[in-house]
């Protein structure tokens, strides 16, 4: 098995060399960030003003100005990434961290980034969406030579339209975007009062496939991945979105997945304010409260906070809010048998089963292999919330300081205001048309058990 420590061992070999002190000289620093916690906004130290944007579990790259150029280094390696706590993961990025860190630039910059490789094989970088020289598009073999191991190159450019970007390799993509090279890219517009507002969230969506106990994702997957992650973070490792009332906010999600993401948030009403292609104009908007994004697509959302609480924000396809789940696993509800689970236990201690009521993990905590987290897990103020993967929550509050982005804790709901059980007498409930009143026939067994046909899960 490749743990960790011999795949970062693997990597420092790798590197070993790579840029003579000559040329290390001339380039900017390239920062590392290890940390999984979500870093504050980067307030520009220099060149033009703009209002910097916070990645959700992630860091925005610093830069260095030299004769007028926004000087960026990024650093292509393998990384370890904390998937979420109890799981780490053999990943690739950028500068320590998987995705990459997020650049910043405003609207006219001359932007200039050095890439240095310490993969074991040649990479590129494409700038996805931006408009710029054809020979600076970063697709191997069409318009650049591959970066070998140990090399960097340069890549220089104006970044000529504002929005919302990332940037991938375009290099033996099969393998290094399902090892988790990418990263976000913004270019603020010129004036930072349009489409200013008062907290802007971005971060990636990824997927991997990790069997149970290993370390390193399985490259070869098409359909059928185990672990969906916000910035390659899965619940509870993600962090809150914290908000103050009635700021006007903004949440971009860029989409380098296998598959399309119906994005949902609770408690408000958004419009989408922007694409990788753009902003779209007021009078093209309408009110959503879930957005459907594709393969390699940019969204861009907006609302105004003003509902207190802590809202959930997740993707709203029900496996994709899962950790590491059996793909043919049979479904068991309605089937009887805790004899067979006694029996079993008898061969193997702690064994569990699963779903002769439904699927609900409720208190059960299931012996895990090495590096594995639960299907569901993550507890809230009235106990397990039983969710994993693609979901987190929008902590809404009064009074924070304008860049306060601290978990304020679990919301204190106002008197009267929490679903509660009802103990009186309950009135009858209406039956559809021609069901009889009672409790019915009981269901025949055949009809509990849900018989699937064919193999193993597939995602759509």
């Amino acid at each position: 098995m490749t743990t960790r420590r011999s795949f970062l061992s693997g990597a420092a070999l790798i590197g070993a060399g790579m840029v003579t002190k000559a040329g290390a000289a001339s380039l900017p620093e390239a920062p590392v960030q290890s940390s999984s916690a979500t870093a504050p906004p980067l307030a520009p130290p220099n060149g033009r003003p703009y209002n910097p944007v916070v990645t959700l579990n992630g860091w925005t790259l610093p830069w260095r100005m030299k004769d007028g150029v926004k000087e960026f280094h990024l650093v292509a390696e393998p990384v370890v990434r904390e998937i979420a706590p109890g799981m780490t993961a053999n990943l690739w990025g950028y500068n320590g961290q998987s995705p990459g860190p997020t650049i910043e630039v405003v609207e006219g910059d001359r932007v200039r980034i050095f890439v240095t490789n310490k993969l074991p094989e040649h990479t590129s970088v494409h700038w996805h969406g931006q408009l710029l020289p054809n020979g600076m598009d970063g697709v191997t073999g069409l318009t650049q030579p591959g970066i070998k191991p140990g090399k960097t190159f340069v890549y220089e450019f104006v970044a000529r339209n504002a929005g919302t970007f990332m940037y991938h390799p375009h290099a033996d993509e099969m393998a290094q975007m399902a090892m988790g090279m990418m990263g976000f890219w913004i270019t603020h517009p010129k004036n930072p009062k349009q489409h200013a507002v008062d907290r802007d969230f971005v971060f990636l969506i990824s997927a991997y496939d990790i069997e149970p106990g290993s370390y390193t994702p399985k490259i070869n997957t098409m359909t059928d991945f185990n672990l969906w992650t916000f910035n390659s973070r899965a619940f509870p490792g993600i962090d809150p979105m914290v908000v103050r009332k009635d700021d006007r906010v903004r949440v971009r999600v860029g989409n380098l997945t296998m598959t399309n993401h119906p994005i949902h948030m609770h408690g408000h009403t958004f419009e989408v304010t922007g694409t990788d292609g753009g902003w779209v104009k007021p009078s093209a908007r309408w009110p959503e409260v879930t957005t459907d994004i594709a393969v390699g697509q940019m969204r861009a959302i907006e609302f105004v906070a003003d509902a207190p609480g802590d809202w959930a924000f997740h993707c709203h396809k029900s496996h994709h809010t899962m950790n590491a789940m059996g793909h043919d696993v049979p479904t068991m509800i309605g089937v009887d048998h805790k004899g067979v689970a006694a029996k079993i236990n008898k061969l193997v201690p702690g064994y569990m089963v699963m779903g002769d009521k439904g699927g609900s993990m409720g208190d059960m905590r299931m012996p895990l292999p090495e590096n594995t987290l639960p299907m569901m897990s993550g507890d809230g103020p009235f106990g397990g919330l039983e969710m994993g993967g693609m979901f987190t929550t929008m902590k809404v509050r009064e009074g924070l300081a304008r860049n306060d982005y601290k978990d304020p804790g679990w919301y204190q709901h106002p008197k009267g205001t929490v679903a509660y059980e009802w103990t009186g007498e309950t009135p009858p409930a209406p039956r559809a048309p021609g069901v009889p009143e009672g409790p019915g026939p009981k269901p025949a067994a055949d009809a509990l058990n849900i018989k699937r046909d064919g193999g193993g899960h597939q995602h759509h």
